[in-house]
């Protein structure tokens, strides 16, 4: 059951931004990340061999890619590209959308919120994820990584901003479910709430001390939160 508080949350939204690799998707379960970063790793050590070191040292493919906008944006626009097309191979073979995630974005969707995903993945595999299981019609607005900007990632607020933007959506009346320390420290630079998703050991506590608004181990809680008698939130239209 959703807690109070999370309900009194929610009832105050009129947007649901969800980050992708986590509360809905996980993204690299079927290639693993590892495998990710070391081919990337391998083409900035082979173009820019004094970035060698700190691309291998890490096993996070977001992160060699944004060691490669040191090596110049010819070196950025391969590394970027090469990541997006492991992301849409690996979305493919991920599995099925996390645990209640569907029942969450229907939630949000038919009480008449604007839905967005909000992810540091390409748009291209967020787009490619929500075809494959059938989810477009559920969602709004999808917002992925920026183009040749790895500092326009989050945490920076941006693509939270550049979501409300294009709900037609205040900040402050959003709230974005997201299951990173850095989706925390975005939303509350862009003024959004945050549902922290502590899907695994540790994270309810890094959330909750990175200023999470709430904190949630399931997304059936958030679907039940969302869900109000009447099917409808208060100041919210159904979007037909």
């Amino acid at each position: 059951m959703a807690t109070e508080a999370l309900t009194a949350l929610v009832e105050a939204t009129d947007a649901v931004l969800f980050d992708f690799d986590g509360p809905i998707c996980d993204v690299f379960a079927g290639a693993p990340a590892p495998e990710v970063a070391k081919e990337l790793a391998g083409i900035v050590a082979r173009q820019a061999p004094e970035l060698a070191h700190d691309a291998e040292a890490t096993d996070d493919p977001m992160e060699v890619h944004r060691i490669s906008e040191a090596g110049g944006e010819g070196l950025l626009k391969v590394v970027e590209g090469a990541l997006t097309a492991a992301e849409v191979a690996a979305v493919a073979v991920a599995g099925p959308p996390v645990a209640g995630a569907v029942r969450s974005l229907t939630a949000a969707y038919s009480t008449g919120r604007r839905v967005a995903v909000v992810s540091n993945n390409s748009a291209e595999c967020v787009n490619a994820f929500l075809a494959l299981h059938g989810l477009v019609w559920l969602v709004h607005e999808v917002v992925g990584r920026p183009v040749l900007a790895p500092s326009l990632m989050k945490p920076s607020p941006h693509p939270l901003l550049v979501a409300a933007t294009s709900l037609d959506t205040d900040p402050r009346s959003a709230v974005l479910v997201g299951d990173s320390v850095t989706d925390v420290q975005a939303a509350k630079a862009a003024g959004m709430a945050v549902v922290g998703f502590a899907n695994k050991p540790g994270k309810r506590s890094a959330l909750t001390t990175a200023g999470a608004t709430a904190v949630i181990t399931c997304m059936d809680t958030l679907a039940n939160a969302l869900t109000l008698p009447g099917g409808r939130v208060s100041g919210a239209s159904v979007d037909h």
